[in-house]
């Protein structure tokens, strides 16, 4: 199998869209993830013993020194392709895959070369291709899988697909596109001679040669026009052939798949942050051998004995899938079937789970929860190694115990929990449990290293019981309310499709097909054109938006309500299913997700409702008490990461408009645009607080100017009179990421880190992208960190009362108050959320109440 890998590249670059496949600091992977998947399914299905991968070097070749127009029209690549190919090539040297490159030749004339070679040595070749030249190679050995979609559909052209689709043979498609000519290479045609033309004279005159020689022959324009052209189409012809002797380092039966270190390949889908199932497939397809670390740890030995006797041996790690496993520091284990517990022993695991004596776990809450629903009680979380992996790295995309031992200890876990059984007598469970005993060992030593152990033991681990018990209590909601509501979307949906459809004159418009929406906008309304994309121009809410501020429309109306209102309707339908028995919403919140630290929730996710919009408001009103609780309380802290910037730039404007108790965007407004507080007017107060939330997202003159509809000229404007009044925040801003660079990574003021090595990287979106990244980590981070710390404040004060903490989005609590402890629990709340951390500016908790959530806003 030979592959085009610049041709293929590009072809899974534009396969898959370029802002879904990014590392966490700011390098594209969407090309490396299209090609590698491509790869993968490939290896599959047809099995090859032999492969290369080409590249071009460049654009200098023979063939644009011969004809300097040759691609001579292609653009630069987009800036989100840059620096993709060279990480393809170092993951294909990984798996073992010869990759090739001759300077002054093409991927083609490589591919041309080996295919031509293998014919005698009685290899049948593949060529996996998106360059049609390749069709001369064709013959009854030599099949091109061309990609038809993307990278996941690929034609197969033997000979007869060749004859059926263009009437010639393989040997005569190089006679036929020279004839054609070739916009990609930028080959010029002839005029008036389309590919039935071209197909027509080469299958009278086999070659070009032969048709140059009977050029008088032929009739008409066509033939006028061929004659005029013919020493471009004689250069069209050379170019169009490609070298099938070059010298190369190997030859065909030197392409077998080598040895592949399954540590090193983790640890490169690790830094791509690409999740187990690519590896995965990848894995199984090449020739991995696991490359084993000498074991320096004793055998495991299982145990048979009573709990009751087992369990006083100091720290245990602890192991959960349909039973438990625990295991000790001399690596010895005990499997516990819950089930068949006698008296004894149940109530001797009981009080063991109960106590405070040191347990360690991978993924703790969820262990928690298994628990729970058993009727047991867990205390005495020392250890959760998915957390501590995740403080360590924080940013992959996923940290299951496998992953996470492969990418610490560089070793292989037995199989998946999943597939542990009652009916086995297996050990893998007791695996899981020694190997986190390693890992605990292992990650506490790494979070020392880099100064976060403190974080991890007095923030983290202490947050997962909280959470656990707020995800356990849940929040009452009304489904009627809720079900109202989606019914009214579903209408509105309608309505507003109804309304489209006529103004577009086409009563069968789907709204969601981007294919019948293009044909609208830029046929039909004859619409300025959005950004052009592969399929056409984009209908992407972005360019939508902007669309309509540029162009309005009523359709675009239209079409912007049924984009919202059918958000609106999915989130509805996800609300309404996610009601458990017990009329309670359990969303699960998660610490190993945003690599800022941010706590995000799932199933259903709570912090996608809108809080400022009507629709939004209604849904969180039908989020109400539970039955035998007096009311909700909410609080939040107001302008949290503001006030996080007063202190990290130690700006004296900023800080003294906070200690003056001044609204602070006003008092920004007044200092920026010169005025006094009193005249400062709605519109300059929006322009000024979009500025100040900008900055700490890395927000630039034009970001600016296209947040506020003014001109980028006006935005640098706003933001160099900004600048020039509160200077502190310029330097805090231009030192973070200078220091960052340095580093390599950021800090919160707890001491969070997050990496970010695409800083130095020569990609400018990647190293953009690590920029704005640099500038919001320790700002967004350390926000978090406070709302955590409060968490656990208000949950330790709350302890001795009904009362109890239900949820945390972005930064507010929702609390339910039990009768009679309302007072005591709004001081409660307002106290420790206040005294979360001592800033250099005051904080601000703002707390309200009501029968739902909506009433409680404040």
């Amino acid at each position: 199998m030979l592959i085009d890998g610049h041709s293929m590249a590009f072809r899974a670059f534009y396969a898959l869209p370029a802002e879904n496949f990014a590392t966490s600091g700011g390098q594209h992977t969407n090309a490396v993830y299209g090609f590698l998947s491509m790869l993968a399914t490939l290896l599959a299905e047809e099995k090859p013993d032999h492969i290369a991968v080409a590249f071009d070097v460049g654009r200098q070749t023979f063939r644009s020194e011969m004809f300097p127009e040759y691609k001579a029209q292609r653009e630069a690549a987009p800036e989100e392709f840059r620096g993709q190919v060279e990480l393809i090539e170092d993951a294909l040297n990984k798996l073992g895959i010869t990759t090739i490159r001759k300077e002054n030749y093409e991927a083609d004339d490589i591919i041309a070369t080996l295919a031509t070679a293998a014919k005698p040595l009685g290899f049948e070749t593949f060529i996996v291709t998106g360059d049609r030249d390749s069709f001369q190679l064709i013959n009854d050995t030599t099949t091109v899988l061309y990609p038809m979609r993307g990278v996941s559909t690929l034609h197969r052209f033997t000979p007869e697909a060749v004859e059926e689709k263009y009437k010639l043979t393989p040997a005569q498609y190089p006679e036929f596109a020279a004839l054609r000519g070739d916009p990609s290479d930028n080959l010029p045609n002839v005029p008036g001679v389309g590919e039935k033309t071209a197909a027509k004279w080469i299958q009278q005159y086999h070659t070009i040669d032969n048709l140059v020689e009977h050029a008088d022959e032929i009739k008409g324009k066509a033939g006028d026009a061929f004659r005029e052209r013919i020493e471009q189409v004689k250069m069209n012809r050379t170019l169009t052939e490609m070298v099938r002797d070059l010298e190369l380092p190997v030859s065909p039966d030197q392409l077998d798949f080598k040895p592949v270190n399954v540590a090193e390949i983790a640890e490169k889908f690790d830094e791509l942050e690409f999740g187990t199932n690519l590896r995965e497939r990848i894995l199984s397809v090449v020739n991995a051998e696991v490359i084993e670390v000498p074991q320096e740890v004793a055998e495991l030995v299982v145990d048979k004995a009573r709990v009751s006797e087992w369990l006083p041996r100091g720290p245990l790690a602890v192991a959960v899938a349909d039973r438990i496993a625990l295991v000790d520091e001399h690596r010895h284990a005990l499997l516990v079937d819950l089930a068949e517990l006698d008296e004894d022993d149940d109530r001797a695991l009981a009080a063991w789970l109960k106590s405070e004596e040191p347990k360690f776990f991978h993924d703790a809450k969820a262990a928690w929860h298994f628990f729970h629903e058993r009727g047991y009680e867990l205390n005495g979380i020392t250890h959760d190694t998915a957390i501590a992996a995740y403080l360590v790295r924080p940013g992959q995309r996923t940290y299951e115990l496998a992953d996470v031992y492969q990418r610490h200890l560089k070793k292989q876990l037995a199989a998946g929990s999943e597939q542990l059984s009652l009916l086995s007598d297996n050990t893998e469970l007791a695996d899981h449990a020694a190997a986190i005993w390693e890992l605990a060992e292992a990650l506490t030593k790494e979070l020392h290293a880099i100064e976060s152990y403190e974080l991890y033991a007095s923030l983290e681990l202490p947050l997962v019981s909280v959470l656990a018990r707020m995800e356990a209590a849940g929040i009452a909601v009304s489904i009627e309310a809720l079900e109202e509501q989606r019914d009214t979307f579903i209408e509105m949906v309608a309505d507003e499709e109804a309304a489209a459809r006529e103004l577009a004159g086409d009563p069968t418009l789907n709204l969601s097909s981007p294919k019948q929406l293009q044909v609208v906008l830029f046929e039909t309304l004859g619409m300025p054109k959005t950004k052009k994309t592969k399929t056409g121009y984009s209908t992407a809410a972005k360019e939508i938006e902007t669309l309509a501020v540029n162009h309005p429309h009523p359709f675009l109306d239209h079409l912007l309500a049924h984009r919202e209102y059918q958000k609106m309707k999915t989130t509805l339908d996800g609300l309404i299913k996610s009601v458990g028995s017990d009329g309670r919403i359990h969303t699960t919140f998660n610490q190993t997700v945003a690599s800022t630290g941010r706590l995000s929730s799932t199933e259903p996710n709570l912090q996608n409702i809108p809080v400022r919009t009507p629709a939004g408001r209604r849904i969180r009103a039908a989020f109400t008490v539970g039955r035998g609780y007096e009311c909700l309380l909410t609080a939040d802290y107001s302008q949290i990461e503001m006030r996080v910037m007063a202190h990290l730039s130690e700006d004296p404007g900023l800080i003294e408009a906070y200690r003056e108790g001044e609204d602070l965007h006003n008092y920004v407004g007044s200092r920026v645009f010169d005025v006094p507080v009193s005249e400062v007017t709605p519109e300059l107060r929006r322009r000024v607080k979009a500025m100040s939330y900008g900055l700490v997202y890395g927000l630039s003159a034009f970001g600016l100017a296209g947040q506020l509809d003014i001109s980028a000229g006006e935005a640098k404007k706003i933001m160099d009179a900004y600048f020039e009044r509160f200077g502190g925040v310029r330097r805090y801003l231009s030192s973070v990421v200078e220091q960052a660079r340095k580093d390599g990574y950021t800090a919160t003021l707890f001491g969070r880190r997050r990496y970010l090595p695409e800083l130095l990287s020569d990609n400018r979106v990647a190293r953009e992208n690590a920029e704005r990244a640099a500038l919001n980590a320790p700002i967004q981070g350390t926000a978090a960190d406070i709302i955590k710390v409060a968490m656990l404040r208000v949950a330790s004060a709350l302890s001795g009362l009904q009362s109890r903490m239900l949820l945390q989005v972005h930064d507010e609590l929702v609390v339910e108050v039990a009768p009679g402890e309302l007072e005591q629990v709004k001081e409660i709340v307002e106290r420790e959320m206040n005294a979360a951390i001592e800033l250099s500016v005051p904080l601000e908790v703002s707390a309200g109440i009501g029968k739902n959530w909506d009433d409680a806003a404040h």
